[in-house]
């Protein structure tokens, strides 16, 4: 029993990092229309950022809070210098984004290295605590609460703000929204920002939970699109709860199953695409 909690506590753990990850890249999808498939690759920067903040510094949370500053001025700086001359040329900002994924891929084995680098998670959540007569790790906790707290945010800046109306109003019809005197160049420039901040959070956060290795950056956009994927495009409920699932399945499928590890989280996201071709939370487009 204690290993099956175990699990799940790291389970939940890592579904909130991809959700960090994966909301990002829904945002950005969603508001600006560019699949950045360098998502992951700005999650791995970042982490390395936030590991030689703390290393200078000696405080952890400062390096998370300089490593997600300059993600999401890395952002700015794609979208204005980059992306923006490819407006509307979506095969080409694929390219690009790949690109800059391997550019980035390399550019932190020149600076960091090819080795893997672990971080310590931060006082005083270095410890075990104890729950009900058993011990956990303390920091998979630390991770779970901010990502609620994140999930929380979102979801009333989105719903219950004027930002977050003229952010929907923009993802679900650009055109009308310039039309009424909205600034949609604007509204996406800071939402990819935003996307790119949320995956540099996350990788400075989640430094602790997962070991640093230059090429971790493919597998996390793959997550990344498998959560958008089986949550629904444009839904951050969609994307918090298909993250959770996939942690779960990811989690334990690695102890149970482990040959099968990667094909349950697949076969999950083809019954999703069977069963709700739009996600769990999605909604349908055209005429359909």
């Amino acid at each position: 029993m204690q290993l099956v909690l175990f699990q799940l506590v790291n389970s939940l753990s890592f579904g909130m990092l991809l959700f960090l990850l994966s909301a990002g890249f829904s945002l950005i999808f969603g508001v600006a229309k560019v699949a950045n498939l360098a998502h992951g690759a700005f999650y791995v920067i970042s982490a390395y950022l936030g590991l030689s903040i703390t290393q200078l510094s000696g405080n952890f949370w400062l390096g998370v809070i300089g490593a997600t500053a300059v993600g999401a001025a890395l952002g700015v700086l794609l979208d204005r210098f980059l992306l923006s001359r490819l407006h509307g040329q979506e095969l080409r900002q694929v390219l690009l984004t790949l690109g800059l994924a391997f550019v980035l891929s390399d550019s932190i084995r020149f600076i960091w290295g090819s080795g893997v680098r672990s971080v310590s998670p931060p006082a005083p959540f270095d410890g075990p605590v104890s729950i009900g007569g058993l011990f956990f790790p303390s920091y998979p906790f630390v991770v779970i609460v901010l990502g609620a707290l994140v999930f929380g945010v979102m979801r009333f800046v989105l719903r219950r703000t004027l930002a977050g109306a003229r952010i929907r109003a923009v993802t679900a019809d650009p055109q009308m929204s310039s039309t009424l005197g909205l600034s949609v160049r604007g509204i996406s420039a800071l939402t990819f920002a935003a996307g790119i901040g949320l995956a540099a959070f996350a990788g400075a956060v989640g430094s602790p939970q997962l070991a640093l290795t230059p090429n971790l950056d493919s597998s996390l956009t793959l997550f990344a699109l498998i959560v958008v994927v089986i949550g629904g495009l444009g839904s951050i409920e969609g994307a918090f709860l298909a993250s959770l699932l996939v942690g779960i399945v990811n989690g334990f499928g690695a102890v149970y199953f482990p040959a099968l590890a990667q094909i349950t989280i697949f076969a999950l996201m083809i019954l999703v695409i069977a069963v709700r071709p739009q996600g769990l939370l999605g909604r349908r487009t055209g005429n359909a």
